[in-house]
């Protein structure tokens, strides 16, 4: 059963948090990074992209990189840019995007929860990319960001956190350049933090939504301290990692597409024959076309839309994987006809996350950047937990959550 542990927040004044409140670490590079915050000394990108505050041309896994991380840390903390709150506190932080508010509850996840499976992975995790967080967590002490779970709803839980919402005025309330509305409530009562506590202890998993390295990182660094300390007694703060969890039936996932650099020697026309065997093609024109359902993809090539549906036989929807788009995508085109046999590693592939919109698919192969483009239905909050309830792992860049967490609303110290 799900571990949630209330903590001492570290956060920023009222006054600071939108200027703190930063995107996170994994969706800028480092040009990005040192742009979005080079007006703002507030900007978490401080801490998290601290390579933006190293000399010119230094690689973001030099160790004086992880060194500047600490430094800002403690800047910050020095300066009173983020504080400790005095008690051990759960919070709830809501996000509003195109008019739909998702509310998620801040506590701490265990780490013997990741360790034995209570808390449920659909991603396989890569080791440099595991190591670059946990010497993050290393040298800062602190889960410096939030990952993103999820849980089977539980009604009893819904109504407290509106409870709390209703009755009380956010901490934070802000709307971030990108248009998301960020909310942030304390929740401080006692008996409403035991009995949220109660109430997880009930949930059979919890699941990682996005944040797959963070949350391995935050685990393995935690372990990794238990194995250090002669006296541990499995009361210590880095027994748990900080987690923002949503109710499953909040939470939707968007297209995760597909741009595709050559057809493997074929012209076109031979192309769209080939796709002719497993797919009903059709073309659609200059309208870019959205798939409406499982199993129709949409194709952008010279100029022209296509609806490819999936011809029974090229999917399996008794098997968790075998159902997903992205297998018959991936088995039937990418492989079969286009040679493309590691998506983690091939160079003539990259992928596109549906908050780019269909545009960005048609405007790089307009450009000549890439051949052809491919638009997915997204998978659903029901797939990604029979997945990782079933013991498998997703394809690569199967899923797309927005909005994403904002980084510096609170933060976690190991001490």
């Amino acid at each position: 059963m799900a571990i949630l542990k209330p903590f001492r927040g570290i956060r920023p004044p009222v006054q600071l948090a939108k200027d703190v409140a930063s995107r996170p670490y994994d969706v800028l590079n480092s040009e990005e990074a040192k742009e979005e915050a080079k007006d703002n000394p507030y900007s978490l990108l401080h801490i998290i992209k601290p390579e933006i505050d190293c000399p010119a041309g230094t690689d973001e896994h030099d160790p004086a990189v992880y060194e500047k991380a600490e430094e800002n840390f403690r800047k910050f903390r020095e300066k009173e840019w983020l504080v400790q709150d005095d008690e051990e506190q759960l919070y709830i932080y809501a996000q509003t995007m195109n008019g739909k508010t998702q509310y998620g509850i801040v506590g701490c996840a265990g780490v013997e929860d990741y360790l034995n499976g209570v808390i449920k992975k659909h991603e396989l995790t890569r080791k440099e990319k595991e190591e670059d967080r946990m010497k993050h967590v290393r040298v800062t002490n602190a889960n410096m960001e939030p990952v993103f779970f999820t849980y089977r709803a539980v009604d009893e839980i819904d109504r407290i956190v509106e409870d709390v919402v209703k009755k009380e005025d956010p901490v934070y309330d802000f709307t971030a350049d990108d248009g998301v509305g960020h909310h942030f409530w304390v929740i401080s009562d006692s008996g409403v933090i035991d009995r949220i506590a109660e109430l997880f202890g009930k949930i059979p998993y919890t699941y990682v939504a996005d944040g797959h390295h963070r949350t391995a990182a935050a685990a393995l660094v935690g372990n990794e301290k238990k194995k250090n300390n002669p006296n541990h007694t499995g009361k210590e703060r880095y027994n748990y990692f900080m987690a923002v969890h949503f109710p499953d039936n909040q939470l939707s996932i968007i297209d995760y597409n597909r741009v595709v650099k050559d057809l493997n020697g074929l012209s076109a026309t031979a192309f769209i024959e080939k796709l002719g065997e497993v797919f009903e093609v059709e073309e659609t024109g200059e309208k870019e076309y959205k798939p409406d359902s499982i199993h129709n993809f949409g194709m952008y090539l010279e100029g022209q839309w296509y609806s490819l549906k999936a011809k029974p036989g090229t999917y399996n929807d008794n098997d968790p994987i075998g159902a997903l788009d992205v297998t018959v995508l991936s088995e039937y085109v990418l492989d079969r006809i286009l040679g493309i046999k590691d998506l983690r590693t091939d160079k003539r592939i990259d992928f596109v996350g549906g908050i780019r919109g269909l545009g960005e698919l048609k405007k790089r192969v307009d450009k000549g950047e890439m051949k052809v483009a491919f638009a997915l239905y997204p998978v659903s909050m029901k797939q990604l937990m029979d997945i990782a309830d079933t013991g498998n792992i997703m394809p690569p860049k199967t899923t797309w959550f927005e909005p994403k967490l904002r980084s510096g609303l609170v933060v976690h110290s190991l001490d």
